[in-house]
């Protein structure tokens, strides 16, 4: 049975459609809200009135007439609440800084290897603060920040359960923001990263992300289906579409089997998408550098084409049976996918071989971020916590 909901809460609701709509707009004006959202026209002004006191709306002027008067230009204040994003990896740290744009605003990456040790976090504290500095960050408008970890993370106890890349086992989170002075939650990488992807739009339909790293992982993205929402609204939260599984194992896609009794993967079993598609695959044909294997690809180095060739064959199984599955869009990310652009219609093709449907590869996509993903994802974490409370 629906629930229902009292005249409170749909009234919050409608002000956080037309808050996150104005949002996702440079300008707009309250017709086009009322229209878009089919809500009234004293609704949306009674709401706009609401945002304004509030101080999160910003006068913009006029926009252009369609005859009668013009109509007064809406815009919310972008930069009223900053958000940071983390990426560990086994050997880097990536920060991000974001606003209500969700657009990357500044970046940092360096070089540091993770070892589980307190020497380890004092740095990932001291050179956040050295980038928020850098950046000139009001501080008192930092939301949180999110850590975004190659692991299974359990968000609500904010818990690492396991990690094959950090080599951690049943860890608190409270140790890696021990030296962070703001909220803090750690978010899984792949699921950070499909975050990002979906944040370029409002209105993305369903999505599988694959992200083809180090080791093989993924996220999966389903619109809210609430009945008190459009085909059009604007009232969710990414992390509110995110299918995380009874255990918070959802979306470990490196772990599906397509050749059984293939080769170790490093979970155990055999044929693993893991052992046949990680970036690592391609890395040890260029002595453990994936850049250099893209570069010989582009020079037509024999042996290298040949490798990227059954690289491909495997990862088209890997994305058939997705859309077998899931039957939506399929974002690749991670290292790989970073790099695939230039050939994502080769995969198509071979993947369009595949398909029993539609008889196309079309569904398939690159990822839009590359090294910052994950870290803008984890910072998208804290400012869609902000969105809701408004």
């Amino acid at each position: 049975m629906k629930k229902s909901k009292n005249n409170s809460e749909v009234k919050k609701l409608n002000r956080n459609r037309v808050f996150r709509y104005i949002n996702s707009k440079e300008k707009t004006s309250m017709p086009e809200v009322a229209a878009a959202l089919h809500m009234s026209s004293p609704t949306v002004l009674q709401i706009v009135r609401e945002l304004n006191e509030a101080g999160v709306l910003l006068d913009a002027g006029e926009l252009e007439s369609n005859g009668g008067r013009k109509p007064k230009a809406l815009t919310t204040v972008k930069d009223i609440r900053y958000a940071l994003g983390i990426e560990i990896t086994q050997n880097h740290i990536g920060i991000v800084l974001t606003d209500l744009t969700k657009a990357v605003k500044a970046s940092a990456r360096l070089r540091e290897k993770f070892v589980f040790e307190d020497a380890y976090f004092k740095t990932l504290g001291r050179v956040l603060e050295e980038f928020v500095e850098e950046e000139q960050v009001d501080k008192d408008k930092v939301t949180g920040v999110g850590i975004s970890v190659p692991a299974i993370v359990d968000m609500p106890r904010n818990y690492i359960t396991y990690s094959r890349a950090l080599n951690l086992y049943d860890v608190a989170g409270d140790v890696f923001s021990r030296y962070i002075p703001y909220p803090c939650t750690l978010i899984n990488d792949a699921s950070a990263a499909a975050a990002s992807e979906w944040g370029l739009g409002y209105l993305k339909e369903n999505l599988v992300y694959l992200s083809l790293s180090n080791t093989v992982g993924g996220a999966i993205l389903f619109q809210n289906s609430s009945e008190y929402m459009e085909d059009d609204d604007y009232s969710t939260s990414v992390f509110e579409n995110m299918y995380i599984g009874n255990h918070w194992h959802s979306g470990e896609f490196g772990h599906l089997t397509i050749h059984p009794d293939g080769d170790t993967c490093y979970c155990g079993k055999k044929g693993c998408v893991d052992a046949y598609c990680s970036a690592l695959r391609l890395s040890k044909e260029t002595d453990g550098q994936l850049e250099q294997f893209f570069v010989e690809l582009e020079k037509e180095n024999p042996e290298i084409r040949k490798a990227w060739d059954t690289y491909l064959e495997d990862l088209s199984i890997a994305v058939d049976n997705l859309r077998m599955c899931f039957d939506c869009e399929v974002v690749l990310g991670g290292y790989v996918g970073s790099c695939m652009k230039p050939y994502i219609s080769e995969l198509r093709d071979k993947v369009a071989r595949r398909n029993i449907f539609e008889g196309a590869g079309d569904y398939i996509s690159v990822c839009t971020f590359q090294n910052e993903a994950s870290a803008l994802g984890a910072a998208v974490f804290y400012i869609e916590d902000f969105m809701n409370s408004i």
